[in-house]
């Protein structure tokens, strides 16, 4: 559906409720969609998305507090740690909240996690920059990625976890932070075990396909410590789990640049 397309509909529908016209223009790179709530699309199927005054009967449904009028979406169908850590980014330079993050089991068919995240503001500037920066971190925190036609390894760093961290991961809040994913979830369990024989660092959760995910082909370590260890056990994953994944098909490939 094209800007002309979605613009006339909304015009319908804004007359139909004595609203007008519709507005005109929006977040979106290169004026793609003139609808307001439309913020911004980027890497692994991620749409921004913000709602400047919530519907009263929605906000209840949802269970936000009514103070939160305003709202911000991040929606992606592949990854999550990704979003999660960009949001992570987004909160600590916003005046906004995580209100939820809930992980379904989607990622268009592959073995991971797709992702929804919701910030709470109580003036829309702040809920739309929210979406933006999140948008804006996601080429660094893709960029230890690394995906074939079998699965994905998948590395996040943070050298100071914030409320998007705590809120999905348990982080400790304030301190270096990494997670490592490795699907199939044989791979993962190998990986995890690289990581805390790498380096001295403070396990902090455990996850599979059975227990703490939405039934996905993934085993994820979640850890803290200083921030030279962390660092250390991620890379350590990195090689090792990188190479597993490779012997099940082609390269595992990524992208973007590391910045572990």
């Amino acid at each position: 559906m094209n800007e002309t397309m979605v613009n006339k509909i909304m015009e319908e529908v804004m007359k139909k409720v004595g609203g007008g016209s519709a507005p005109q223009g929006g977040g979106a790179s290169g004026g793609i969609c003139g609808l307001t709530e439309f913020v911004g699309t980027g890497i692994g199927d991620t749409i921004g998305l913000v709602i400047a005054n919530v519907d009263p009967a929605l906000h209840k449904v949802m269970g936000i507090d009514a103070k939160y009028r305003s709202i911000g979406i991040i929606g992606g169908r592949t990854g999550a740690g990704p979003q999660i850590l960009a949001a992570d980014e987004a909160v600590k330079a916003t005046n906004t909240e995580i209100l939820k993050i809930e992980l379904p089991r989607d990622t268009k068919g592959g073995a991971g996690h797709g992702n929804l995240i919701i910030f709470g503001a109580e003036d829309v500037s702040d809920a739309r920059r929210a979406v933006e920066v999140t948008l804006g971190e996601l080429e660094r925190t893709f960029g230890d990625v690394y995906a074939n036609e079998a699965g994905h390894i998948e590395l996040q760093y943070t050298a100071r976890a914030s409320h998007a961290c705590v809120k999905a991961f348990g982080a400790p809040l304030g301190k270096a932070f990494g997670l490592v994913v490795g699907a199939p979830a044989a791979i993962g369990i190998v990986t995890a075990d690289t990581a805390l024989k790498a380096a001295t660092v403070d396990v902090v959760a455990y996850s599979s396909p059975a227990a703490g995910t939405s039934l996905t082909n993934e085993v994820i370590l979640f850890f803290s410590g200083d921030s030279g260890a962390v660092r250390q056990s991620l890379i350590a994953a990195r090689e090792v789990g990188v190479a597993l994944l490779s012997s099940l098909g082609s390269k595992a490939k990524n992208d973007f640049p590391s910045y572990i």
